[in-house]
């Protein structure tokens, strides 16, 4: 597998405070890269950088090995799109609108005449094709996540980039998103994808970054990286780590004790 996207001794400070510092990552096409890691690692910075957001005061990206400040705004809209982790829109656009902002990059090209296909595929694999003519303010927040989930899978990138795009949804919705993603890749695309949940990280990346204190930690297949040793290091809390019987699924858990379980109903505690 290629690398297509890389972050290289990449240092962000916002005055005296540090965010990351010497950061080295790599994005390999067919590959799903999750990063983790505790409030305040950098994970986002991280995720800005490499999209091209953010300029890092040290370091260099390189964006199928051209240096990500040299490429085109147009051009880098088709090569990479990006999911932030808020989905904030001003005027009472369609559904459908929006998703449609998502080919905006391809207007004046030949790809333009997919225009119609392609957003009707994006809204149904969001699962919200339901919503087209509703106006995005009136979204919940899960209807907003998908929606911008759709208009980013719009552009047709080569690279996703993905912030916390579970974060809002539910048990139904993250899993689709998550299999979808896989599924891109699969198909060549590179993922990047900021996750929370340790378990769906382990479930559905290939490559898992964890970063604590603006530094990576840990970079490489799930089952290598969440120990249960580095990851209650990293997030300062203890955690168990354990494969579900009759799989190879890893699942991480926080470990709780007796004083923090909830009292089942009609027992005194002791």
């Amino acid at each position: 597998m290629s690398v297509v996207l890389e972050a290289l001794g990449v240092r962000v400070a916002y005055g005296p405070t540090t965010i990351l510092d010497g950061v080295d990552v790599d994005v390999h096409a067919g590959q799903v890269l999750a990063l983790v890691g505790p409030n305040g690692a950098g994970k986002s910075t991280l995720l800005s950088v490499l999209a091209g957001d953010t300029v890092p005061d040290e370091g260099d990206v390189r964006l199928d090995a051209l240096d990500v400040r040299a490429i085109r705004l147009d051009e880098l809209a088709r090569r990479r799109a990006v999911l932030l982790q808020e989905n904030r829109l001003s005027f009472p656009f369609p559904v459908r609108d929006v998703v449609a902002m998502g080919r905006a990059p391809w207007r004046g090209t030949g790809a333009e005449d997919d225009d119609d296909r392609v957003v009707g595929a994006a809204l149904a694999t969001a699962d919200v094709a339901h919503l087209a003519t509703r106006t995005y303010p009136t979204l919940s927040g899960g209807e907003k996540a998908r929606t911008s989930f759709a208009r980013a899978l719009a552009q047709e990138p080569g690279v996703l980039l993905l912030d916390e795009p579970t974060a809002a949804l539910d048990i139904r919705h993250q899993e689709a998103l998550l299999v979808e993603s896989r599924d891109r890749a699969r198909a060549g695309a590179a993922v990047v994808v900021v996750l929370h949940d340790l378990t769906l990280a382990a479930a559905y990346a290939d490559r898992v970054v964890v970063l604590a204190d603006g530094r990576v930690r840990g970079d490489g297949p799930p089952v290598d990286v969440l120990t249960s040793a580095l990851v209650s290091d990293v997030y300062q809390h203890p955690v168990d780590v354990f494969t579900r019987p009759g799989s190879d699924e890893l699942v991480v858990l926080p470990v709780r004790t007796p004083a923090h379980r909830p009292v089942a109903a009609g027992k005194e505690s002791r």
